[in-house]
């Protein structure tokens, strides 16, 4: 797959994020999830157990801040120190400190409460776009595209997009199980993160193109 098609690959992804995450927020505005939300809390905390909850708020402790900022660490000394590879430590290093970032100025932006249907925890701050959905599409979507071309097997690369879409899914899931977001705001996480990431990615592609090219007029 050459640079260019990669570049293609980026952009398309990104146009379409901005634009689903656009519908999204105009939808939000004008109130038209209310219902879906609301039916869609009630369907998963429909399944509430003691035990599923104490799962669930272990999940919901692999997506914060915290835990993102220890794996982070780990991947950029591995990173660093095995792959050699400091171009790939400076994308994933601003991939991971954007996208916090960007997560709190869309939600001072937007303005929206937290659901108040039935919370099994309690937190603050404004519940659109999730946080703990940009964190899990960011660090996994970025942990996919670094470690994609690292993996030579056609079986370890598809265990790569399984497990870091099923931690995708799951944290964004428990979530709105423990009630403390809508199930639109986790799509609209979604979308701004996909945005971001595949922004920051066509950076890096075009950066890589322009060096092979230096390189090829060189020789």
């Amino acid at each position: 797959m050459n640079l260019k098609f990669k570049l293609s690959i980026a952009f398309v992804l990104s146009v379409f994020s901005l634009i689903g995450f656009s519908l999204m927020a105009f939808t939000i505005s004008a109130h038209e999830f209310l219902n879906f939300d609301g039916n869609v809390i009630s369907f998963i905390q429909g399944w509430e157990s003691p035990i599923l909850t104490t799962l669930m708020k272990f999940f919901t402790f692999i997506g914060s801040a915290s835990s993102v900022i220890i794996l982070s660490i780990f991947v950029l000394v591995f990173l660093y120190r095995v792959l050699k590879h400091r171009l790939e430590l400076v994308l994933f290093s601003a991939v991971i400190l954007g996208s916090p970032l960007l997560n709190l100025i869309l939600k001072l932006f937007f303005h929206r409460t937290r659901p108040d249907l039935h919370r099994l925890i309690e937190i603050g701050g404004y519940s659109f776009p999730s946080g703990h959905a940009m964190n899990a599409f960011t660090l996994y979507g970025i942990l996919t595209f670094l470690l994609w071309r690292h993996i030579r097997t056609k079986w370890g690369r598809i265990l790569l997009i399984l497990l870091s879409t099923m931690m995708i899914l799951s944290i964004g899931i428990i979530r709105f199980y423990l009630g403390v977001h809508y199930p639109s705001d986790i799509i609209g996480g979604y979308f701004a993160s996909g945005c971001w990431l595949a922004i920051s990615i066509w950076f890096f592609q075009k950066h890589q193109e322009r060096k092979n090219n230096k390189n090829t007029v060189k020789q």
